[in-house]
């Protein structure tokens, strides 16, 4: 926005300085005068004890005094006012110069303002608080762009590798490419519609309503039943009514992605158990699973996108490495909170909780 230039907010402060200090003066000067003429004849007199000045002749001394008072008042105002001016602005320009190096990409910046805790220095704590979220954040989307690309570029790749190998071999069996170039498609658009769901959910654009997350567990395990079935897992959906406000779409895909995610990271004749309960101003979900012992440390990290952690078996289901990472996000989405534990017997314990709704049963 375009704005007229103006005074500087320094040079108002010296001026307002210099104009308080010369109407202070002239009260003082005024309360002077009127003290005097209390005690000075209207004419000058003479007495036995010799001449007494009368109103006339004190105007005349006073006047050129009281004048002289007033400019080195003003000169006093100006130059005092100009120099507290600077001193109490100082940390207001070291902010100023933080937010113009913000502006033009350096966050990495601090103003680390010292002294005891003021306005300024509250201030300037916030700005470095906000420039040092801010980075995080910054970086962190840099490493989703960079990991997002990587595994965009690997379907891509081999799917350019499968036609030029076909291209060069015209006898390739082409039933055979056609059932690896579907699996390569269909693991571009999971991971398409992945970071689609993450990104709607970071935006937080959706609307919210009272969701029961005891209906939602149960049309997570049926749909996922057969999965479990497949690989020997037993699945199995308790607790009691738990409402939440949200997005159903969004909590509904939160469920499935911890449900797929106990399943799939998992051990043969293992279990899956998904519940949800209730606590003062809480729903909870907890998705609790079997599997191989787990270090706490690669616990931590395993919500970072496109992490599947170490010794986690890749296979035709383990998914595209965004499965926490969107629970997260969705969680993060309705200010909720996400905790997830390793068991000592093996597996890993996640639980969801998210801000309560009102239960209209």
């Amino acid at each position: 926005m375009d704005r007229p230039p103006g005074l500087s907010v320094r040079w108002r402060l010296t001026l307002s300085y210099a104009g308080f200090l010369m109407v202070a003066g002239a009260l003082l000067l005024a309360v002077v005068w009127v003290f005097l003429l209390r005690y000075v004849p209207a004419n000058a007199i003479w007495t036995i004890e010799g001449f007494v000045p009368g109103r006339d002749d004190l105007v005349r001394a006073f006047g050129p005094a009281a004048a002289w008072a007033l400019v080195f008042l003003l000169v006093l105002g100006l130059l005092g006012g100009w120099f507290l001016a600077g001193r109490m602005l100082a940390p207001l320009r070291r902010i100023t110069k933080a937010t113009r190096e913000a502006a033009n990409g350096s966050l990495s910046h601090r103003i680390e303002l010292d002294g005891h805790r003021d306005e300024f220095r509250e201030l300037a704590d916030s700005f470095d608080a906000m420039l040092a979220q801010l980075e995080a954040h910054v970086a962190e989307q840099q490493r989703f762009a960079a990991n997002a690309s990587h595994e965009l570029r690997t379907p891509l790749a081999i799917s350019r590798t499968l036609l030029d190998v076909a291209r060069s071999d015209p006898q390739r069996d082409t039933d055979a490419l056609i059932e690896r170039l579907d699996a390569v498609n269909t693991r571009a658009i999971e991971l398409t519609e992945a970071l689609l769901v993450l990104s709607r959910a970071d935006r937080q654009s959706f609307a919210r309503e009272r969701v029961d997350l005891s209906l939602l567990a149960e049309e997570a395990t049926e749909t996922l039943l057969p999965l479990a079935e497949q690989r020997g897992i037993a699945l199995e959906a308790s607790g009691e009514v738990a409402v939440a406000e949200g997005s159903p779409t969004l909590l509904l895909q939160l469920t499935t992605n911890l449900v797929h995610n106990a399943i799939v990271h998992n051990v043969e004749g293992g279990f899956v158990r998904v519940g949800t309960s209730v606590r003062p101003g809480w729903a909870v979900l907890t998705v609790e699973n079997s599997g191989e012992r787990l270090d706490p440390a690669l616990v931590s990290t395993l919500t970072e996108p496109f992490r599947r952690g170490t010794d986690r078996i890749r296979s035709d289901h383990a998914g595209v490495g965004l499965g926490l990472a969107i629970v997260k996000s969705i969680t993060r989405a309705h200010g909720g909170t996400l905790e997830l534990a390793a068991r000592d017997d093996g597996g890993l314990r996640a639980e969801v909780g998210l801000p309560a709704g009102l239960d209209v049963r």
